[in-house]
């Protein structure tokens, strides 16, 4: 028991750190809702000043190293293009209410780190708990199912969405893959379709928080904050594979596993 408690606490750690920037964009966020006393800035402009400022500290601190730079801002960019679509004056899925200067149409520039957030956090995690896979599907039916899942992020508006064939195509694909993750010196291992959702369903949280300071809201928030539709744990879910997916492009998705020395999770 005293094992598997140490277990636990080291693997909370090692998730915090992992989520290292994410804490800090959430953090910033919060703070600065509650208290901003600043008249010269806007606090959307505050706030990305502080993350390029705060990315700069990772990369020369060693937290994060060029090649996870180089990644994450990839992932950056892909998601403040679908940002700029969504939040485009003929679509309107959410907005940001606030007033700023250094924006793209009608999205703050800072927007793209909350997406850096979460390809910073894959990112740490591989390399934090050295991740290792089972039964992997090949890259090329991994890249063609996000390629349709970030299409249909756009083409949903206009064509039938096909978001739920979508998630029935990353169970069939990935249903009998595993994740291995070492916390200490033994391997621990969880279906990745799990480990998936678990995650989406931790950014679906933080994306309440994120509406309730005013971080960016949805047409049913304008008169008073309500809670964020469960459905879009569907989203969160798709932009978490299309994320990985993107990440796994730079690592070695085929860690040969000795699964003789692997204990069960």
């Amino acid at each position: 028991m005293y094992k598997y408690t140490i277990e636990f606490i080291i693997f909370g750690l090692k998730q915090a750190n992992a989520c290292f920037f994410g804490i800090f964009i959430l953090s910033i966020s919060i703070i600065s809702n509650v208290w901003y006393p600043l008249e010269s800035i806007h606090r959307y402009d505050f706030i990305f000043l502080a993350a390029i400022v705060f990315q700069i500290f990772l990369l020369i601190s060693k937290f994060e190293t060029l090649k996870e730079f180089l990644v994450i801002m990839t992932f950056h960019i892909v998601a403040t293009v679908m940002e700029i679509f969504k939040t485009s004056d003929a679509i309107g899925s959410w907005v940001y209410p606030e007033e700023y200067i250094f924006g793209v149409g009608n999205v703050p520039l800072f927007t793209g780190f909350m997406y850096s957030a979460v390809g910073s956090y894959i990112t740490r995690a591989w390399k934090i708990f050295d991740l290792k896979f089972g039964y992997y599907p090949k890259t090329i039916y991994t890249v063609l199912l996000v390629t349709a899942i970030y299409i249909n992020f756009f083409s949903h508006h206009f064509f039938y969405d096909i978001r739920w064939f979508l998630v029935a195509a990353t169970v069939l694909m990935f249903a009998k893959t595993k994740v291995y993750f070492k916390i200490i010196r033994d391997y621990r291992n969880m279906p990745l379709l799990l480990g998936w959702f678990l995650v989406a369903l931790f950014i679906w949280l933080a994306e309440n928080i994120a509406t309730y300071v005013n971080i960016w809201i949805y047409p049913n928030q304008k008169d008073g904050w309500q809670l964020v539709s469960f459905g879009k744990l569907s989203s969160w879910y798709l932009l978490m594979i299309l994320s990985f997916v993107l990440v796994s492009l730079f690592n070695n998705t085929k860690g040969a596993i000795n699964k003789g020395v692997l204990s069960r999770l």
